[in-house]
């Protein structure tokens, strides 16, 4: 079956999920998580695969172990592209309708170093510069942890000094709910999205990897 959009069913789900984030409520609705959440995203994914990779979606069931929170669901279906470790694209649809993000979103210390050795270089950080005004004024906006100082040795009037402190970065896009959204031009809007994140991709698979971005 082919992807026609999320139905209205999906949002009203994770508006009672995030009422009522019990066992109780997510056994009782289970039949709408499947059909209206993970039935959708699968027929996106699988549609966007040829072009992008094949996704990966998240299990609905939160990791409490070391949390404060104990709740057990995540309020949100997400689906990620691994092109390589941490480095990829990314898609949500939660009550607040969708996420469409693109980046790297987990570093160990080494690669932080290398990220901002790269950014650090004006042979490579000058490009990534290009790419995030660009992505930026294309109304992307650009997330990820980041320090809220500078990095040690780095001097305050560093040129790419907003970029040196981050940790994780990618680009998003959040869209509300609105009636397209139960229609097939979610996959226009997601493969828009990113193809635009493909430059920003690529410099990440480049420069904080180590390689080029596989081929597929």
């Amino acid at each position: 079956m082919g992807f026609t959009g999320f139905p209205d069913e999906a949002f009203v789900f994770y508006e009672g999920l995030e009422a009522d984030n019990s066992k109780t409520y997510f056994t009782r609705h289970k039949h709408l998580y499947e059909d209206a959440v993970r039935a959708p995203m699968l027929a996106l994914t699988d549609e966007l695969a040829d072009e992008f990779g094949t996704a990966q979606l998240f299990r609905p069931y939160r990791d409490v172990r070391f949390a404060k929170d104990k709740s057990p669901y995540k309020t949100h279906q997400g689906a990620f592209i691994d092109l390589m470790p941490g480095i990829g694209l990314y898609v949500e649809v939660s009550a607040a309708g969708l996420f469409i993000a693109g980046g790297i979103y987990t570093q160990a210390a080494d690669q932080v170093a290398r990220y901002r050795a790269a950014v650090d270089e004006d042979l490579s950080g000058k490009p990534l510069q290009s790419i995030v005004a660009e992505l930026t004024a294309a109304g992307y906006t650009l997330e990820g942890d980041r320090l809220k100082t500078r990095p040690r040795g780095v001097p305050d009037d560093h040129p790419r000094i907003e970029l040196l402190r981050h940790r994780s970065l990618y680009a998003g896009l959040r869209l509300e709910p609105e009636p397209w959204v139960h229609t097939e031009e979610v996959r226009g809007r997601v493969r828009e999205s990113w193809q635009a994140y493909g430059p920003l991709v690529e410099w990440l698979c480049t420069h904080v990897r180590g390689s080029e971005l596989p081929r597929r």
